[in-house]
């Protein structure tokens, strides 16, 4: 998995160490219990191996450079910054295009490395905010939307970026092409409906106005492709 450095995407995006080995070393050894033993490299191995799958057009390492673009934005703000890095790194890591249990199978891809290497409570801190990333209705925890909004933040991109992210999800589509416009309609209007996008006020004033304006403009294409 290369090191990705974003250089579009949802503004105000800082420059970051991308989806680096690095990265991922150095937050997996922070979040060690003490004396446990250090597989890191091991991990990372693992990890690459799921996210260069040929399959992937979005959710690759690509679309993890631009969640720790967002992470690294909203840090300060957020209550346990290493249990969303650790999150994000793993809330992708089984994608399986059809399957409603990629999210489930990401968590227990998480859990069977981090257990007996990082404390338990903090094992299942991680496992939650990567089940909240089915994005399943609001959350009460901060944090969990904090990741969920990290997640959507493409929404908020140029619309250069965001219809090029469009096309990429569209390239792991598995069904018919009526199939696929038909449920991103559904998906799009759904997306319109809620009163909010983005559930912390943070994300909510940088791309809450774009992302819908995105969101409009994409549905009338896919309106006009099924009409």
């Amino acid at each position: 998995m290369k090191t990705i450095h974003m250089t579009e995407g949802a503004e105000e995006a800082s420059n970051t160490e991308g989806a680096s080995r690095e990265r991922f070393e150095a937050i997996w050894r922070r979040c060690l219990a003490v004396g446990t033993p250090d597989r890191a490299g091991a991990v990372w191995d693992a990890m690459e191996a799921r996210y260069a799958e040929p399959h992937r057009h979005y959710h690759d390492a690509q679309h993890l450079a631009q969640c720790f673009e967002q992470l690294d934005l909203a840090r300060d703000h957020i209550e346990c910054p290493d249990a969303v890095e650790l999150a994000l790194w793993f809330h992708d890591v089984i994608n399986e295009s059809g399957r409603p249990d990629n999210e489930t199978r990401s968590a227990d891809f998480f859990r069977d490395w981090a257990g007996g290497s990082m404390e338990d409570g903090f094992v299942a801190t991680v496992v939650g905010l990567i089940l909240a990333t089915t994005h399943q209705g609001a959350s009460s925890d901060r944090d969990r939307q904090f990741i969920c909004d990290i997640d959507l933040a493409s929404f908020g991109c140029d619309w250069e970026c965001y219809k090029r992210d469009t096309d990429n999800l569209k390239e792991e589509f598995a069904g018919s092409e009526e199939q696929y416009y038909e449920r991103k309609r559904q998906f799009l209007a759904s997306m319109l409906s809620k009163q909010r996008i983005f559930q912390t006020d943070f994300f909510h004033d940088r791309y809450e106005a774009r992302a819908r304006d995105n969101i409009r403009r994409l549905l009338d294409l896919v309106d006009r492709r099924l009409d």
